[in-house]
């Protein structure tokens, strides 16, 4: 089967970095389904392994962690699903990735895809809705029915944060503080539910002033997370709490202490790689989604699509994704 995978770890501007390549296509069993992918997007997770995780034993690392597609096989432990089956899903970080034809994952990470989406406008969400609803629901636990209570969302124009801005706004009631700092990202916002959106070029303390923002009782980072923490630690309420799901080479909690503020940390393969107990969460998050997108109340965040599944048009989408510029997100369909 074709696919695009790499052995080494290079820069995206090195054509080896993202090879087109022919594999062996893989067979289901236990609670694994075989899906033939149709369409896939791109997350910075994928530059980021693709940058610095060596291939195992010189063979081929294939990528990607987001992906809809049609149910071809079925393992005979399988209750979930069956053959012919529309499906979304992440993915495994451990396992082999999406940026292939076709791709074995386990049912429980697994949900129905909207019916109301194409398979390529339905690859922009999964990732981003399962880590934006954990973070919201299960590592926050928001009330969704506090009318009084606010959350803060940095860098919310991106995947993560197109999808989290609309949940927080369909299914609680808090009043929704974003950031961004280019027109374009700061209107996409606005069109997604934000109440305000502030300007992260500037000192958050003083945007905050400006509009005459109460002190939020949640605080989410999705990027550049030591940049803004010492802001964050001045307006975040006391006995909040504090989320954040980039990689900061170092994390001071402890000026977080006289606050009391709790500190959480999303990654939404956490329950995939450790085979938790709950695992089947995830495809009931992504089944709600799925209903959420049907039934009107949640749209799809692409912001470009980049053609193709090639070497050559994923390279450009890890090249962009690398700017941090990405409005929504970048998604590619079919071989």
């Amino acid at each position: 089967m074709k696919a695009v995978g790499y052995k080494q770890n290079l820069p995206i501007n090195n054509v080896n970095s993202l090879q087109d390549i022919e594999i062996e296509k893989p067979k289901a069993t236990g609670r694994d389904i075989l899906v033939e992918v149709k369409a896939i997007s791109v997350n910075p997770v994928d530059y980021k392994i693709r940058a610095n995780r060596p291939a195992p034993n010189e063979n081929w690392n294939v990528i990607g962690w987001d992906a809809t597609g049609i149910v071809t096989q079925v393992g005979e432990d399988v209750t979930l699903f069956k053959v012919g089956d529309e499906v979304w899903y992440a993915g495994d970080l451990t396992r082999q990735g999406s940026n292939a034809e076709y791709q074995v994952v386990d049912e429980r990470i697994v949900g129905k895809k909207p019916s109301s989406l194409s398979f390529v406008e339905a690859a922009a969400l999964p990732l981003t809705s399962l880590t934006a609803y954990e973070m919201l629901f299960h590592r926050l636990q928001v009330f969704k029915d506090d009318a009084s209570k606010s959350i803060l969302v940095i860098g919310a124009a991106g995947g993560v944060g197109s999808i989290l801005v609309q949940l927080a706004k369909k299914l609680t009631k808090l009043k929704i503080i974003a950031t961004a700092s280019r027109e374009e990202t700061t209107s996409w916002l606005q069109e997604l539910g934000a109440d305000t959106v502030v300007n992260h070029r500037h000192k958050l303390s003083e945007e905050f002033e400006k509009y005459n923002l109460p002190a939020p009782e949640y605080v989410v980072s999705l990027n550049a997370t030591e940049q803004h923490v010492d802001e964050i630690v001045k307006l975040i309420k006391p006995q909040g709490k504090f989320g954040f799901i980039d990689d900061p080479k170092v994390m001071n909690v402890m000026p977080f202490k006289g606050k009391s503020v709790s500190t959480h940390i999303e990654l939404m393969f956490t329950r995939s790689m450790f085979q938790t107990e709950d695992m089947i969460e995830q495809h009931n998050i992504l089944n709600e989604v799925s209903a959420l997108i049907d039934k009107g109340i949640i749209r799809t965040t692409v912001g470009e699509n980049f053609g193709t599944i090639t070497a050559e048009n994923l390279r450009k989408a890890h090249a962009f994704l690398e700017t941090g510029k990405a409005k929504g997100k970048i998604v590619l369909e079919g071989f």
